[in-house]
């Protein structure tokens, strides 16, 4: 680490947070700029303990993630790239805002788009406005309900469609109505209940034992920022350091399992909570589930429901650079690339129910003073095949009643990609523990199906018929906006068999889409209109 060098351009952490913000043209938070600094993106030195950066660090670092990126992805991807529809400008608590974040999800456009194309503005690309409030969208690959909170932001009922059950309930969690004192008042009952289920455990005390010793043995081996900034610059072979480092933390490890008497595996491995899940997790999400059926009102106990959901996943045994991507479940202590030290997988559920309960309910709360529309709603069923009329007037008879009066204006949708996603399968703890039908089968364009030429035949009949069998409840100046990585120039093809026609499209970068692919990448907007027959 480096004393403070008076010919330096130092910054504190705040000062480099003011300066970047001005420098980028956008909000950098001290968050941020400490961000770079734990991950060795930039030095840090130091003077009497106050961290502080340099000048020049930021500018390199900037200018060789940012200032040539725009051009360098033109060049790959093509002169047509809309840079405007990036979006780079938002925080990532802007694109993951209010209830847009009460779960995870796979391949979810951000709230940014949708509200491009849904809301009144106009600019030298989007020349006309396509909906308007009062109007209804529809989206049939609802996916987590997107395009139903934009919509009600913006003063527009909506509809989607899902096949699959939990994204049915994801989607309906989001733009339920709550009186938040009743969701608070059931949180804090469970938390009672579930402290006291633990109060007889000595599973928090073995993981505070645990932490104590991992932490010392971090800080000795893996000091933060120096180590990573050591492996940016090559000088530490990360697969042999960090394996010798595992290797020899696992001793302390094995000692503390057998001193607290730690059952890790779970004896039976037939389901998904059997086998991603250490035997106390189990426990504990079989306990807080239980004290969840004892709440009567159907629409709270699903949105605590969602909070024990998004527990669940982030619990886990797997390493943390897998959690997108499931490989093997992991019992023990293990070098992690992602964090760069010594990690532990979970053995209680506490510390993340307790996180995401207090976050759910500050998100229900930001989103109830921003929405303007109540009417929005997620079916369960085949858009191939539904009535959407008869659906609606079974779940939402008042719903129902406008929608007999007045048309769907358009669809707005993220159709799924043609072999990238298993939808139930991200989802299988949800199903396993809540019991609802799987309908894998259904899913058009899934992973297992692959992308060869028979996927992507069955891929261009399936969503054809969703667009055939949507139009029957369109008006009759229709404008359909779906978002797709068309590598396989599909939806040509799609739209002459929906007897549409794609009048324009909207071709935009996709920045940070995975955990692991920053690669230029790019997706389309097409948007189709009815097809005027000669």
């Amino acid at each position: 680490m480096d004393v403070i060098n008076e010919t330096r351009d130092l910054l504190s952490v705040k000062e480099a947070s003011r300066w970047a913000s001005g420098y980028l043209g956008k909000r950098v938070t001290s968050s941020n700029i400490s961000y770079l600094v734990q991950y060795g993106r930039i030095q840090k030195y130091s003077d009497n303990g106050l961290v502080q950066i340099s000048k020049s660090d930021l500018i390199r670092y900037y200018e060789g993630q940012n200032g040539s990126r725009e051009s360098n992805w033109k060049e790959q991807l093509g002169d047509d790239l809309n840079w405007t529809l990036s979006f780079d400008s938002y925080t990532e608590a802007q694109t993951t805002k209010h209830v847009n974040r009460l779960h995870p999800y796979k391949g979810k456009f951000i709230p940014q788009l949708v509200e491009y194309f849904l809301d009144q503005h106009t600019d030298r690309f989007k020349q006309d406005v396509f909906f308007r409030p009062g109007d209804l969208v529809l989206d049939p690959f609802c996916g987590s309900g997107t395009t139903l909170v934009q919509a009600s932001e913006l003063g527009i009922k909506a509809l989607g469609i899902d096949i699959s059950y939990f994204n049915t309930m994801i989607s309906n969690c989001k733009v339920g109505t709550y009186n938040t004192g009743q969701v608070q008042a059931e949180i804090d009952r469970i938390n009672r209940q579930l402290k006291c289920h633990l109060s007889d455990s000595h599973i928090l005390d073995f993981e505070g034992r645990l932490l104590i010793d991992l932490n010392k043995f971090n800080q000795l081996h893996f000091p933060v920022p120096e180590y990573k900034y050591r492996l940016r610059r090559g000088e530490i072979n990360e697969a042999e350091y960090g394996s010798q480092k595992e290797a020899e933390f696992k001793p302390i490890y094995d000692r503390l399992v057998s001193e607290y008497h730690v059952e890790l595996r779970q004896s039976n491995q037939q389901s998904f909570l059997d086998k991603w899940f250490s035997k106390h997790v189990r426990d504990e999400i079989e306990f807080v589930h239980n004290e969840i059926q004892k709440i009567t009102d159907f629409q709270l106990r699903s949105i605590v429901s969602l909070i024990l959901s998004r527990t669940m996943r982030s619990c886990r045994a797997t390493a943390h650079a897998d959690l997108a991507t499931l490989i093997e479940p992991v019992f023990s202590t293990y070098y992690c690339a992602k964090h760069g030290k010594v990690c532990k997988p979970l053995f209680s559920i506490l510390k993340w129910w307790l996180t995401y309960s207090a976050d759910t309910i500050k998100r229900l709360y930001q989103y109830e003073k921003l929405r303007t529309d109540r009417m929005q709603i997620c079916l369960t069923g085949d858009s191939r095949t539904i009535d959407i009329a008869a659906e609606l007037h079974r779940i939402d008879p008042s719903f129902a009643e406008h929608f007999n009066q007045h048309k769907i204006k358009g669809i707005f949708s993220s159709p799924p990609y043609v072999g990238l996603i298993d939808y139930h399968e991200q989802h299988a703890y949800a199903y396993d523990l809540f019991g609802y039908p799987r309908q894998d089968e259904l899913e058009i364009g899934p992973l297992y199906k692959g992308q060869g030429r028979e996927a992507r035949e069955s891929y261009i009949e399936g969503i054809s018929q969703v667009l055939v069998n949507c139009k029957r409840f369109l008006a009759d100046d229709y404008d359909v906006f779906l978002v797709a990585n068309d590598k396989f120039n599909l939806y040509p093809v799609i739209a002459r068999k929906s007897g549409m026609t794609i009048v324009n499209q909207y071709k935009r970068p996709v920045l940070n889409r995975t955990e692991k692919d920053k690669g230029a990448y790019s997706e389309i907007i097409f948007h189709l209109k009815e097809k005027a027959w000669d």
